[in-house]
């Protein structure tokens, strides 16, 4: 893991009551006040379903909630029932971290019903709305299709400008918002793909020895594309 990447996790794993660091736009902001609000969920709700597609941040936005509610993580499906509670251990609280309709049903709905018995909760990730996912047996289907299922969206110009913002920083480098908004209108709407841009907009300001500009923003993505089409055409 290179240090760019390190700084995005520590950004966006960051403990959700940090506010000064926590960055949230209209992406997110909807997944983020439920975060926020536990362990003040309604008590009918023993969790929530967050969906999004890849790269939208579910897998990191979890991930504040795991750290606050100190709960246990699945992102494998689980083969057999009797699995459950060596995974769960001492925990009352699960992420269930990529489930569809591959995942033995069984053992998912053991570990939900272990979870309620606790008196805990479980945030469950999706790439689509648990409600529509085809799963079995019916009585896992129905208790994850009554869960608030909010979705993610890709992170907006606000949200990637506001993490390259704060990845500059943290290298004590201060870049033109406007070469920012130029970049984050060019490139792959994920929190990833802003680091590794960081990365790249750094290395090509040290090898031509001039400060991040638009010129050298346009360089840089000109240089980037390239070398991504190379990756292609290699494999």
């Amino acid at each position: 893991m290179n240090a760019s990447t390190q700084l995005l996790l520590d950004l966006v794993l960051r403990p959700a009551y940090d506010r000064d660091e926590f960055l949230v736009s209209a992406s997110n902001e909807e997944a983020v006040a439920w975060i926020d609000r536990w362990p003040d969920w309604p008590v009918a709700t023993p969790g929530i379903n967050v969906f999004g597609a890849a790269a939208s941040g579910k897998t990191h936005l979890a991930a504040v909630w795991r750290a606050r509610a100190r709960a246990n993580w699945v992102d494998t499906p689980i083969s057999t029932a009797e699995a459950v509670p060596g995974l769960l251990g001492d925990a009352r609280h699960m992420v269930i971290d990529g489930l569809d309709e591959t995942w033995p049903g069984e053992p998912v709905l053991h570990l939900y019903n272990l979870l309620v018995e606790r008196g805990g909760g479980v945030l469950v990730l999706t790439r689509t709305p648990s409600a529509r996912l085809p799963l079995t047996p019916p009585d896992l289907a129905s208790r994850l299709a009554a869960l608030p299922a909010v979705e993610l969206g890709f992170p907006d110009d606000a949200l990637i400008v506001g993490v390259m913002s704060k990845l500059f920083r943290d290298r004590q480098m201060q870049v033109g918002r406007d070469v920012l908004e130029y970049v984050a209108s060019r490139m792959q709407r994920s929190l990833e793909e802003a680091a590794r841009v960081v990365d790249f907009l750094d290395a090509t300001s040290l090898s031509e020895g001039r400060p991040i500009t638009l010129p050298l923003a346009r360089l840089a993505l000109s240089r980037l594309a390239l070398s991504g089409a190379d990756d292609v055409n290699e494999n």
